[in-house]
């Protein structure tokens, strides 16, 4: 399932883009907004069960957002998003996307989510949530959220704290807790992640992130 995913979604950014690439060609390109695209994947460790992999691609112009999940709302899940994106500020600097996913696979439904980012000079504060109502059990319906607060003391190094809610893990607690430290290689940002790290078993996450 997940080569199919991750297959349909590389064609459709493919089609986005060649689409988006014909249109500016046609337009004044200083006057009409370009695509651009990221990805990321995570590796979760986690102690005592599976450990798996979460991919996520999007694709943004102007106000528009489009973006595809797996494996982040159960394993061999999928959500494909649509959202809006909102910008405020120049120094302190708030970016905002309200959006809207569609869940199918081992959990099917309809989830409402944000996006947001608070940047000062140089600390960043970052918070990524939905809330899954489950169309086959609405008692399964669930917030999930990722967020981070983070401080660069030098060019292309971030550290912080890192906070998440996810019935993918099972854990100890109901908001997992983590340290972070991450640096920036050319167009990439690699980041590592220990949440529980007062348990003699936490949780490792490996990110690799990616703008184009």
């Amino acid at each position: 399932m997940m080569r199919t995913f991750l297959a349909t979604i590389l064609a459709v950014l493919l089609v986005v883009g060649s689409t988006a690439h014909d249109s500016d060609a046609a337009g004044d390109e200083r006057t009409q907004p370009t695509w651009s695209y990221s990805a990321s994947i995570y590796l979760y460790l986690v102690p005592h069960d599976d450990d798996y992999v979460q991919p996520t691609v999007s694709a943004d112009r102007g106000w528009l957002h489009l973006e595809a999940r797996y494996n982040y709302e159960d394993l061999d899940t999928g959500s494909l998003w649509l959202g809006y994106n909102l910008s405020l500020g120049e120094e302190a600097t708030l970016d905002v996307t309200p959006k809207l996913g569609f869940v199918f696979g081992e959990t099917t439904g309809i989830a409402p989510g944000f996006h947001a980012v608070l940047g000062w000079k140089r600390f960043v504060l970052y918070s990524d949530g939905e809330y899954v109502v489950d169309t086959d059990d609405r008692e399964n319906s669930f917030f999930y959220s990722w967020s981070e607060a983070t401080v660069s003391p030098v060019d292309r190094w971030r550290a912080g704290l890192v906070l998440q809610r996810t019935q993918v893990v099972e854990t100890l607690r109901e908001f997992q807790w983590g340290i972070l430290v991450g640096v920036r290689i050319a167009h990439a940002d690699i980041a590592g992640h220990v949440f529980d790290p007062d348990h003699s078993d936490p949780t490792w996450v490996i990110s690799v992130s990616t703008d184009i």
